[in-house]
């Protein structure tokens, strides 16, 4: 039987296709890399897209011929310079770098702890920016990092923000959101949103650290009133009104509430 023969056959997804079929395979190809997978065999990446080793080979072509995509010396493949390009031109889109990235690391030194900046992807969110503490104990995370939009504090405000569901009136109301161990365990969170000139959310400004040290009452309450401000700052330089963050500072006393 043939290596052909054993490989999967190509997989159609209707509910998730754009209707370009040989873009969707593509793409498939592209998103079967994990942010922990350097490189992948011709065979892995058949298993994971579903596609014959065939069609495999002609996209991988394409995708090498575009930069997105490149083959090494032992035969495996891995991820071109071409998104990296594009994801340096989606991070100046946020203007991550003129705005958030300061105040990530002025929040990250006032605190101590792992500041960063979510956008929604779909069902994940995304990190597109962080700051690490130089303290030995913190929270590690990187960008391009993809998690469940579903869990953690910057999950809950980016949920709220984009869809209009009764569980996120009362972060709506407030402006901010705490996750105690809900994506690790060992680690708590809180955020806040950040809006644009026309009232729309940028994404979503976070503060993540040890349970032990971030999850004490006194200790969030500070993070939550110092992610307020820098989100105040933040939507006053994207433009936007910052009226709200004034009314929400002065609710944070008291905190009680996950």
């Amino acid at each position: 039987m043939s290596s052909e023969a054993q490989s999967p056959p190509d997989i159609e997804t209707p509910d998730s296709s754009s209707g370009v079929a040989v873009l969707d395979r593509a793409f498939a190809l592209l998103g079967a890399f994990e942010p922990t997978d350097e490189r992948l065999s011709l065979t892995e990446l058949s298993r994971r897209t579903g596609l014959y080793k065939s069609t495999v080979l002609r996209l991988l072509a394409a995708l090498e011929h575009g930069g997105f995509m490149r083959k090494l010396d032992d035969g495996q493949y891995a991820i071109g310079p071409q998104p990296m390009r594009l994801a340096a031109i989606y991070q100046r889109s946020f203007r991550v770098d003129s705005i958030i990235e300061p105040l990530l690391a002025e929040l990250s030194g006032k605190l101590g702890e792992t500041a960063s900046f979510y956008v929604r992807a779909g069902a994940r969110r995304l990190v597109v920016s962080r700051v690490e503490p130089a303290r030995a104990v913190r929270v590690s995370i990187r960008i391009g990092e993809e998690f469940d939009v579903s869990r953690g504090a910057s999950g809950k405000v980016l949920l709220a923000f984009t869809e209009a569901k009764p569980s996120g009136d009362l972060i709506r109301a407030r402006l901010w959101a705490t996750s105690y161990g809900e994506r690790d365990p060992e680690t708590a969170s809180a955020s806040v949103p950040v809006f644009g000139a026309l009232g729309e959310l940028k994404g979503a400004l976070t503060v993540s650290g040890p349970l032990a040290r971030l999850g004490q009452p006194a200790q969030m309450e500070i993070a939550v009133a110092e992610l307020l401000e820098m989100g105040r700052r933040a939507t006053l330089e994207f433009g936007g009104s910052p009226g709200r963050y004034v009314q929400a500072l002065a609710r944070v006393a008291g905190l009680d509430c996950p």
